[in-house]
């Protein structure tokens, strides 16, 4: 009896340690399985939702790359999760916020009215008589007073409308942006220097009317995700698709993270069901989400949206040459004036760098002779790449057999020692389809140059933020930042040059996905963020809302050209001209 109770629990407990080696194997194979890289915290601290495994070696913790996480459902009204700052980052972000702040918006309920939104048809403006009266001279400050009114006729009692205002003479090729002032009460002013003789009108247009405004932000707010991605997933015969984004809404399916381990930058995709996270082959536009907003009326071409405002009395004016004993406008520089105005077509900077004619391919080359031009960001950068591949001869593109949209492009001119390239920025990025090898980040791109005075950085990255809280881009371009400090630091003579954001047409998804409001508060940050670095700007916004063509996203190509002779001038400058921008 005794024997037979003792086989018994011999047996037992074999079993029982069998099991526990068939565990202890499993969980080892799922370790070994998900774990492809870590990160010390102490060296990058990364903001990464719920990792699934994490490891503690002494202090440090171990955070797994492209692990499987399954987030709570329940996370639904704060799914957009942003990677944590440093005090003196959140002390920035804070005060970027304050800088952009735009005034208070009108509620909206629905169905809505459009009885009381800021109507152009029924709005004007009147220029304001000079002061002490008499003509008017180049070199006098012009200004106008803007009278918003709702499709009732009735005036607007509150602020927030979305404006543009702008001189032109367009058969002299001449044109400057304002600057408009909401007073907070329906009322506005856009202030001009008047720059060139002749006649000069003026053009006031309303871009959105306030309540605009306020679906605007609802949008970025419950649905950053209205443009989304896909990642293809391959392994042998097997090929899955999921949706991906910098914010994933929340449900029972596990999500792979990709979360840059050097700059921190959030992404993630769900996981394949079949497939591992590491099995991902590409990235491309997934689509848009229609039907996220019910105020498509907000948003009509030629009626609320880019439309001209009319003016109460006559809208121009006739200048006279400067009156005797008064300076040259090209010579002063106000901090709150333009950058610039175009005069006869071509671009003139105020108060910085004197803007040199590269008119023959001749001219460019002299200019690039010897030099390494790097250009990392979206396609309105790409078209500067394009630009030089068309326009100079000698400069021959090397086929990278890379996607026409995303690249990475190489061009080179053995003869004069010139080399070209383009790639673009990492997610989220809207192009048709780039390979996971080939989603850089611009900060780790800028990490591996090694700078100098033959080296030019191009940057231009902001399109692509649009659908997102502000709060990204801020995240985003700060990384940049400390990487240009870094280059700047260890090759002092690189020179780096910024592409800021222009307006565009807006059709009614542009108006949901791209708006000028979004372009233009990106446009805010990005210059404040780089202002006190030795870096220079290439003007897109006011190049573009002061020229007589449309708007487009990827300016015509008059507007490429005066961009490409303000660069040039930036790498090529006449001695003692080139000041920082």
């Amino acid at each position: 009896m005794k024997v037979e109770v003792y086989k018994r629990l011999t047996y037992g407990c074999i079993v029982l340690l069998l099991a526990a080696i068939i565990f202890m194997t499993h969980i080892r194979d799922i370790l070994e399985s998900n774990v492809t890289d870590s990160i010390d915290i102490r060296r990058a601290s990364i903001a990464t939702p719920s990792t699934k495994f994490q490891n503690k070696v002494g202090n440090t913790i171990r955070i797994l790359r492209a692990t499987t996480v399954t987030l709570p459902a329940n996370m639904q009204d704060e799914f957009c999760k942003l990677k944590s700052l440093s005090p003196k980052e959140a002390h920035e972000e804070n005060l970027l916020l304050e800088s952009i702040a735009w005034p208070p918006t009108p509620p909206l309920s629905s169905p809505h009215s459009l009885n009381n939104t800021s109507d152009p048809a029924h709005s004007s403006f009147t220029i304001i008589p000079k002061r002490e009266g008499g003509q008017w001279h180049v070199g006098d400050k012009l200004e106008v007073l803007i009278k918003m009114s709702d499709s009732q006729g009735n005036p607007k009692s509150s602020g927030g409308d979305v404006l543009f205002a702008h001189l032109c003479n367009s058969t002299l090729g001449a044109g400057m942006a304002g600057q408009v002032k909401d007073y907070l009460n329906g009322s506005y002013s856009a202030a001009f220097t008047l720059l060139w003789e002749g006649s000069v009108q003026v053009k006031v247009t309303l871009v959105h009317p306030s309540e605009a405004v306020t679906e605007l932000r609802r949008l970025n707010r419950e649905h950053p995700d209205r443009i989304f991605f896909k990642s293809q997933f391959r392994s042998g015969p097997v090929s899955e698709t999921t949706t991906c984004n910098v914010c994933l809404r929340p449900t029972q399916q596990p999500v792979c993270n990709y979360t840059d381990l050097h700059t921190g930058e959030p992404w993630f995709c769900y996981k394949p069901k079949e497939l591992s996270c590491d099995d991902r082959i590409n990235n491309f536009n997934g689509g848009y989400q229609e039907k996220v907003s019910t105020m498509e009326k907000l948003f009509k071409s030629g009626v609320n949206m880019k439309v001209s405002i009319p003016a109460s009395g006559p809208p121009s004016v006739i200048v006279l040459p400067r009156q005797k004993g008064l300076s040259d406008a090209n010579n002063t520089s106000v901090e709150s004036g333009p950058s610039g105005y175009y005069y006869q077509g071509v671009w003139r900077a105020l108060g910085g760098t004197t803007v040199h004619q590269f008119n023959t391919s001749s001219a460019i080359t002299r200019c690039l002779k010897g030099k390494v031009v790097h250009m990392y960001g979206d396609s309105t950068i790409r078209q500067w790449f394009e630009y030089f591949n068309a326009t100079l001869p000698d400069l021959k593109e090397f086929n990278l057999h890379s996607a026409k949209q995303s690249g990475p492009f190489m061009a080179l001119d053995y003869d004069n020692n010139i080399m070209v390239t383009y790639r673009c920025h990492g997610p989220p990025i809207r192009f048709s389809s780039v390979p996971t090898s080939e989603l850089r980040y611009i900060a780790n791109e800028l990490d591996k140059v090694t700078g100098g005075s033959n080296t030019i950085v191009i940057l231009g990255i902001w399109s692509h933020f649009s659908t997102f809280p502000i709060e990204v881009y801020i995240r985003r371009l700060q990384g940049i930042r400390r990487a240009v400090v870094k280059l700047l630091s260890r090759a002092p003579s690189t020179l780096v040059v910024i592409r800021t954001a222009n307006p565009k047409a807006l059709t009614l998804y542009e108006a949901l996905t791209n708006s000028d409001w979004y372009s233009l508060q990106r446009d805010k940050v990005l210059r404040t963020m780089f202002k006190e670095l030795n870096v220079h700007l290439v003007d897109a916004w006011e190049m573009v809302m002061a020229h007589n063509l449309p708007h487009n996203l990827h300016p015509q190509p008059p507007i490429i050209k005066n961009m490409i002779n303000v660069l040039l001038s930036y790498i090529c400058p006449k001695k003692g001209s080139c000041k920082k921008v």
